[in-house]
């Protein structure tokens, strides 16, 4: 039987200690803001929109947002993003996707200030990583990270297997599990033989974006796995990448979901907030 790790409990640790944080900074005057952009109205951005507020209310960050209109053009939102580049009051900006498809997303990303860029993904950010330079990580890789720290898990001198080559989660979880002194290998859909790649794995983290297809032929015996994939199977219940009940039997440790990796993605969105106050205001 596995240990689970806990996603919601860990997630909870991290936003009282960034509460005390910013409570803290309040006292000596200096205030965090978020900006949230959310161009149309996608039933699941909003629900992502509606989190980060809560959670930015629960934390003392302010939270300025602005909701546009599905037509509205791509040269107004890159208007609204260079305002708030310039706006000393705010901190962050993040402007959730995906966006309606008449506006280039990368564009988009491009034109938020690297020092604003708490989603981590803009190609500064991302160059900062490779070259292990300060600068905002991807929020869920970097949630995955503290969820191992956390619970107890070494991860310098283990072998890692990384399953999926996104700018998202992919590539930068790569380069952190690299960054902890891991030995890693990234697999992807031409990858051969994936099956006996990730027999070899003391950690499994798995972003394949396909509902419960990893099972227990996958993993090592004591492996700890790590699914970063939400989906909802045939009976409209939540699942991930990985076929939980097969697998956990075999692990050491392993994320559920719900409840695992999903809630440190907004724990580690406030850190980012938190930290963007701290270096660039």
């Amino acid at each position: 039987m596995a240990n689970l790790i806990d996603g919601k409990k860990i997630s909870k640790e991290i936003k009282d200690e960034l509460k005390a944080k910013v409570e803290q900074y309040k006292k000596e005057g200096k205030e965090c803001s978020l900006a949230v952009i959310q161009v149309g109205n996608d039933p699941a951005s909003s629900v992502y929109v509606g989190n980060k507020k809560k959670a930015c209310e629960y934390i003392g960050i302010g939270s300025v947002s602005y909701e546009l209109p599905e037509e509205t053009t791509e040269q107004e939102l890159l208007d609204l993003i260079a305002k708030l580049n310039n706006d000393k009051k705010i901190n962050g900006i993040l402007c959730q996707l995906p966006l309606p498809k008449h506006i280039d997303e990368d564009k988009v990303i491009n034109s938020i200030s690297p020092e604003k860029d708490v989603d981590g993904f803009h190609p500064q950010s991302v160059g900062s990583l490779v070259i292990g330079q300060p600068g905002f990580v991807s929020c869920t890789p970097a949630g995955i990270i503290e969820l191992l720290k956390r619970s107890g898990i070494e991860i310098a001198g283990k072998n890692c297997v990384v399953i999926g080559r996104s700018n998202i989660v992919g590539k930068p979880m790569s380069l952190l599990m690299l960054r902890e002194n891991a030995t890693v290998t990234i697999c992807h859909s031409k990858t051969k033989d994936l099956q006996a790649v990730c027999k070899q794995a003391d950690i499994l983290i798995v972003a394949i974006g396909k509902p419960q297809y990893i099972g227990a032929e996958y993993v090592k015996d004591g492996a700890v796995v790590i699914d970063v994939g939400i989906h909802r199977d045939e009976n409209n219940k939540l699942c991930g990448d990985v076929k939980f009940d097969e697998v956990e039997p075999v692990a050491s440790y392993i994320t559920p979901v719900p409840g695992g990796v999903g809630p440190m993605t907004i724990a580690m969105l406030m850190n980012n907030c938190v930290s963007a106050m701290e270096l660039f205001s």
